[in-house]
């Protein structure tokens, strides 16, 4: 099994707007993200360590503004934190390996899919395409990417 963790490597690889968005725990403007809008199927992983996070069947239009899913494609590598920072209090959503943030995890998502929004920072994730995944190693997750719709 793959260990996922972050390098210094990798650190000095981001953008100054990932590095912010996952090591300050920023948050990149509505809308404005490059995966947003992309429909390919594949998965997300962790822009940082690799970190398989999401697959694409489980992408959906929300209309928050940042890309939307309904659940992490393993759990453990997803943690959730209390954030009681803006004068709220809200469940912040963090890689496990690498221990980047990635955005937030609210109850208002689809009811028939579990009824949870996972709201994901396009800035903390890289998208690998189906096509790409098995060369990329991460072949045992195919089975869970469908065509988008």
């Amino acid at each position: 099994m793959p260990t996922y963790l972050k390098t210094p490597e990798a650190l000095a690889a981001l953008t100054k707007e990932q590095f912010r968005v996952t090591q300050r725990s920023g948050t990149e403007a509505p809308g404005t993200g490059e995966l947003l809008d992309n429909e390919e199927p594949g998965i997300y992983v962790d822009i940082v360590s690799g970190e398989p996070l999401f697959a694409s069947s489980d992408k959906f239009e929300s209309g928050c503004g940042w890309p939307s899913f309904t659940k992490p494609i393993v759990p453990a590598h997803v943690n959730e934190l209390r954030d009681s920072s803006h004068g709220m209090v809200r469940t912040e959503v963090r890689s496990s390996g690498a221990d980047s943030h990635l955005g937030h995890v609210f109850n208002d998502g689809p009811r028939d899919r579990g009824g949870l929004r996972y709201c994901i920072n396009s800035a903390s994730l890289r998208f690998i395409h189906r096509d790409e995944m098995q060369a990329a190693g991460y072949g045992e997750y195919i089975d869970q990417v469908e065509d988008v719709k």
